[in-house]
């Protein structure tokens, strides 16, 4: 070791004395332009370099900082690799490749880069070995043309070396072997496997006008003979672009293409006009492309070729290695319909490289190397290795656990009466791991996830039962099941049968009698069923006293528990009572509401009426005010003169609202309530508009003219004739509802318009447009604190760098104004948890973002259609007519304002009109205000 590292010290010494020359000479070219006009750049270059330099240099102690916390981040070796690379650290560079080699199996692009660096560094011929394992383990990993190709053009080189041509050779017919039937990249190969035979041809071929001896007529006949077989072995497969070859093969054949090659290439021709249709899929198909390569897939299962199925698998994988269920279709087709053992084996090996946290890959590789007959210790090492991958599940660890013991129990030959040695060490083994996946689970599992996983306790049943049924160990057997009891299990009644029938096969009678027993006094899910077991035991094994033991003890505990279920029947029905009591006062407290509210409308409407005389009661009694004249005219002159508030308005006075808008909002409601004009089906409602919006009818109709024929659109107005912000737009027919629906959140001048179905909420009053999903959501994630300024296509392009976006929902106000937050899908869990960890805390435009997988909370009882809050004893505060957001002057006479003040502050008026007054006020406060009339506000003023 330590002389291949001087060697390499030594060759990388030399390497940078010969850049250094390069750069010296480069330097010496240009020094005549940089003496003139470059000094001072060059000095300012040199100082950002080494600036950057340091910035780099800090960033790699980082991440190898990061590495050594957690040397399972595969996005950090990536950018070590990167950076270590980009400053030209050639041992650091290795080192990292090597560790990210150990732990993960590395990309073709990853391998073509680190085999293309040490090919440049080992020039010699006694270094060329090393470059040849490398290759060896590159290869290993994903079956890619590219490095085979790479692996043969480098073999070419070391042809001049003893043996060299036949390793070369060797090379080749593994490459073709592996990749020869790739639809698209294995005729390259077969092409450079050619162009090194026809190399090899003009060196065996004797100088024109010399008569080959007979050595080298055979020489030259066996070089044609190879390259007729290759010809012959290339066009029995079907390849894209299969034509040129036969063509070629035409022309360079003397004698013509034999037919038995003939025949071959129709055959193949016909197979790949079979296949092209997946393979043109395949071309224009975005990434994953997982669709097309299962189509694919299916397609050869069905042909039935297993080469070409497995090469098809390979394909698919080496652009999918991190989708578990790809892996697990492969290795079961393997483990079913191949068995050969190193390619089942390796097969394994590399799934779960690849995805390590997923069980199900490790539990088949156990079983793989079970059923191929592997070494105990590999079986043990790889279970290790299953321990140590980071399920995300607790329920994970039972199943690999149950998947080990098993196949130690397997191990046990239990067939003969008494065991050999070899059997009992085997058994204590067994023994051994079974207690050990109990402190397992206890100890790791349990402070991981905060539960064992395993609530039923399956391993310790399995483990009972073998001591049982195996070992005839029932002491053992109670033992462990008692510690089941223990841990919450006592109460349900099909644990006891478990343990009931344990006993009744393997035990005595007095223990399932005691087993029941215990049982009728424990269990509370199903009492009766126990309760019946353990009586129909005594009809069957128990003397009289038994029967009336069990008798007295069932019936003691089904009236106990009787008792219980009647109070709690009796406790859930008061709570059913308190609660339909709670909806009946909500009930009555909103009609209340509502009847002081219309109250207060029509108040309202008498006061508008009000205000529109004012000028002609003015012009008739303001006279006689000032002349301090008291007029003693009755109710009836001052109807007569000036008419009731309301009903004869001044003759040069307009209405507040105008008929024509009155008549169109009274027409709209008559078209509301025709059945024939609200066909939900070819409807859609349309919010959140703006109502200030001119000409809503003609702007609609010209951005859903594009859905269909549209049969009417009806905006929605006030009583004053205002546009209210929504409408319906009914189409002739309802497949343009569907496009229609494709224009939800379309900004309207500036602002987001909802488009949704038309649900008449009477018939469906939960129906909600937007139902947000309330589970975790492992490919979605949720970023807070995004700058008001991103755009979803600035998201997108920082997203991109760290897997596949799907789709991207920026979260926005009703008004259209973004609150900062977004949704970001991506293809899979993986890629949506790689960027989780490398997004959050992230700088964007001086902002922080916050990045986790999305999981959004549960909508509360409150929260859903059709709750009311619960009325509270707090008061509330009541606002006038007009609301808490406007001004709170009184616009009522102030003699009104006098009836709240006490008698003996009364300024003007008689004892009678305080009277009056005074039960006006008192009517007041104790319901609602009797409306006055015209004569009522005379009196007022004239007394003022």
């Amino acid at each position: 070791m330590a002389a291949q590292s001087n060697a390499e010290q030594t060759q990388l010494q030399d390497m940078e004395e010969e850049e250094a020359g390069m750069e010296e000479r480069e330097m010496e070219s240009d020094g005549d332009e940089e003496e003139g006009m470059g000094v001072e750049n060059s000095d300012d270059d040199d100082e950002d370099s080494s600036e950057d330099e340091k910035e780099n240099e800090a960033e790699i102690q980082r991440l190898e900082e990061q590495l050594s916390i957690n040397a399972f981040d595969y996005n950090c070796h990536v950018d070590l690799i990167k950076l270590l690379k980009q400053e030209g650290e050639l041992f650091r560079l290795r080192k990292a490749r090597q560790k990210m080699s150990e732990l993960f199996p590395l990309t073709e692009e990853i391998w073509l880069d680190w085999l293309k660096d040490e090919i440049r560094l080992t020039e010699e011929e006694s270094n060329r070995e090393k470059v040849y394992e490398l290759f060896e383990r590159a290869i290993k990993d994903y079956i890619c043309p590219d490095i085979w190709l790479e692996y043969a053009q480098y073999s070419i080189g070391g042809m001049g070396s003893p043996g060299g041509i036949d390793k070369v050779r060797a090379v080749f017919e593994r490459a073709v072997t592996a990749v020869g039937l790739h639809m698209t990249k294995g005729q390259t190969l077969w092409e450079a496997y050619r162009e090194f035979e026809n190399a090899i041809l003009s060196t065996v071929q004797p100088p024109p006008g010399r008569i080959p001896s007979r050595e080298e007529q055979e020489l030259l006949h066996a070089q044609l003979e190879r390259i007729h077989t290759l010809f012959r072995r290339q066009l029995a497969v079907p390849l894209m672009e299969m034509e040129t070859t036969y063509a070629e093969y035409e022309e360079w054949a003397e004698h013509g293409v034999p037919e038995t090659v003939v025949q071959l290439y129709k055959k193949a021709l016909q197979q790949m006009e079979k296949c092209k249709p997946f393979e043109e899929a395949l071309l224009v198909a975005e990434p994953p492309k997982l669709a097309e390569y299962q189509a694919l897939i299916d397609f050869e299962l069905k042909e039935g070729d297993p080469a070409r199925v497995q090469i098809t698998f390979e394909r698919a994988l080496a652009e999918n290695c991190l989708v578990p269920d790809m892996w697990a279709k492969y290795t079961t087709y393997l483990d079913r319909q191949l068995k050969i053992k190193h390619l089942v084996l390796s097969t394994h090996e590399r799934a779960v490289r690849n995805c390590p946290w997923t069980m199900s890959l490790w539990k088949n590789y156990l079983l793989a190397l079970e059923r191929h007959g592997d070494e105990h210790h590999t079986v043990s090492d790889v279970f290790e290795k299953a321990l140590n991958a980071g399920f995300i599940q607790a329920t994970d660890y039972v199943e690999i656990w149950q998947a080990y013991l098993d196949y130690l129990r397997r191990r046990v030959d239990f067939s003969k009466g008494e065991m050999s040695a070899e059997s009992s060490k085997e058994l204590e083994e067994l023994r051994g791991a079974f207690s050990r996946s109990l402190d397992y689970m206890k100890q790791d599992v349990e402070e991981r996830f905060g539960e064992s996983g395993d609530p039923s306790c399956v391993i310790m049943q399995i483990w009972a039962r073998i001591e049982a049924l195996h070992c005839k160990n029932m002491q053992k057997a109670r033992e462990l099941w008692d510690n089941i009891m223990t841990k919450g299990n006592a109460k349900y009644a099909n644990m006891w049968l478990e343990y009931y029938n344990l006993e009744r096969s393997y035990g005595d009678p007095a223990h399932c009698r005691k087993a029941l027993h215990r049982a009728v006094q424990c269990t509370s899910d199903y009492p009766e069923h126990v309760c019946e077991v353990l009586l129909t035991f005594e009809r069957v094994e128990g003397s009289l006293e038994d029967w009336d033991a069990a008798v007295q003890k069932t019936e003691t505990r089904l009236n106990r528990i009787n008792e219980q279920r009647t109070k709690a029947a009796e406790k859930e029905a008061n709570l059913a009572r308190q609660e339909e009591e709670k909806v009946e006062r909500r009930r009555k407290a909103k009609v209340e509401k509502k009847t002081q509210k219309k109250g207060t409308r029509a108040g309202e409407k008498r006061k508008a009426a009000q205000d529109n005389c004012p000028d002609d009661w003015t012009e008739d009694f303001a006279p006689k005010r000032h002349k301090g004249h008291v007029d003693n005219t009755t109710d009836e002159h001052m109807e007569t003169e000036t008419g009731f508030f309301g009903r004869n308005t001044s003759p040069g006075r307009r209405p507040a609202t105008s008929g024509t808008k009155k008549a169109v909002v009274a027409a709209q409601r008559q078209n509301d309530d025709k059945p024939e004009l609200r066909d939900d089906s070819t409807s859609v409602f349309i919010s959140n508009l703006m109502y200030t919006l001119e000409e809503p009818e003609a702007k609609l109709r010209t951005l859903f003219e594009t859905c269909g024929p549209i049969k009417e659109i009806r905006p929605i107005f006030s009583n004053k004739g205002t546009f209210r912000g929504y409408c319906y737009v009914q189409f002739e027919s309802p497949v343009s509802v569907s496009e229609a629906l494709k224009l939800d959140r379309q900004e309207v001048e500036g602002r987001p318009m909802f488009v949704s179905p038309c649900v008449d909420k009477n018939k469906n009053p939960e129906f909600k447009v937007f139902k947000y999903n309330t589970a975790l959501e492992k490919h979605k994630i949720f970023i807070s604190g995004l700058p008001f300024s991103c755009t979803k296509e600035q998201l997108k392009e920082i997203c991109n760098a760290h897997g596949t976006v799907k789709d991207i929902r920026l979260v926005t106000y009703r008004s259209g104004k973004p609150k900062g937050l977004a949704y970001v899908e991506f293809a899979d869990e993986i890629q949506a948890s790689q960027a989780v960890m490398k997004m959050d805390s992230m700088d964007v435009e001086g902002n922080k973002i916050s990045v986790a997988i999305s999981n959004p909370p549960r909508r509360s009882q409150m929260d859903k259609p059709g709750f009311s809050r619960p009325m509270t004893d707090v008061p509330r505060q009541v606002y006038g007519s007009r609301g808490r957001g406007r001004t709170q002057l009184s616009l009522l006479p102030r003699s009104l304002h006098r009836q709240t003040t006490p008698t003996g502050k009364v300024e003007n008026g008689t004892a009678a009109e305080r009277e009056q007054v005074t039960g006006s006020a008192a009517e007041n406060v104790a319901g609602e205000p009797r409306p006055l009339s015209n004569s009522d506000f005379a009196r007022m003023l004239l007394n003022k």
